[in-house]
């Protein structure tokens, strides 16, 4: 393991520790409480249940009052699919959700070459889904209109977990900007002492073929939870 690769790791244990309450598991789904999923997140709205599954074993952070009452719905094997039908309900939200999806993070990120440039989200070529994640966004505009060609936004969901998404404007795809675009977004995550991270859904071929060839593997992660998307 490179010294890179051992940091990074130390950060996203920090980061996981801190998001979820605690990490690393210590059973195949162990239910904690954290404050967190009381208070907004990086985008304004709550989170009230929120998990992340290793091959070792995962955590589910909720609101301390119902950990008692969701880790009476688990399955005595700790399946986590035993939650899904009745969490969303116990934590207070009936109308969102269930959702998992696959959780991957880069140490070394694929040498593309850069595809686009960090603007303020507030700048005027930014689409509106972009606008939301705050901060610097990444885009690749069109050389001859400056029109938006594809983009990269940072979740910053604590100072050294940054989680980051991408979107193609349907006129651009096919031509490798969301790969480059994200490995560039990477670095700088890196360079700046947090470690990228990357979340798709598991049947979404072409965000899992950008995470790939972006330099985030598949290391059999989740993060599941309570969505409102």
């Amino acid at each position: 393991m490179t010294s890179t690769a051992r940091v990074t790791d130390r950060l996203l244990v920090r980061h996981l520790a801190g998001w979820l309450g605690h990490w690393p598991p210590r059973r195949r789904l162990e239910v904690v409480g954290s404050l967190a999923r009381t208070t907004p997140g990086w985008d304004g709205a709550v989170h009230p249940a929120l998990g992340v599954a290793s091959e070792a074993g995962g955590v589910l952070s909720v609101p301390p009052e119902r950990v008692q009452d969701v880790t009476a719905l688990l399955a005595d094997d700790g399946d986590r699919a035993a939650l899904a039908p009745s969490l969303p309900e116990l934590v207070g939200y009936p109308d969102r959700h269930w959702y998992e999806a696959s959780f991957r993070w880069s140490d070394a990120p694929s040498p593309l070459p850069d595809a686009g440039r960090w603007v303020p989200a507030a700048h005027p070529a930014v689409p509106s889904w972009l606008r939301p994640f705050g901060g610097d966004v990444l885009l690749a505009l069109d050389p001859d209109n400056g029109a938006y060609l594809a983009g990269v936004g940072i979740k910053r969901h604590d100072a050294v977990g940054h989680e980051l998404s991408v979107g193609t404007a349907a006129r651009a795809r096919g031509r490798g900007l969301a790969r480059r675009l994200v490995a560039q977004a990477a670095r700088r995550v890196l360079d700046e002492g947090a470690v990228p991270t990357y979340l798709h859904a598991p049947d979404n071929v072409a965000s899992a073929r950008v995470a790939e060839a972006a330099g985030f593997p598949d290391r059999g992660w989740t993060a599941f939870g309570i969505s409102d998307e």
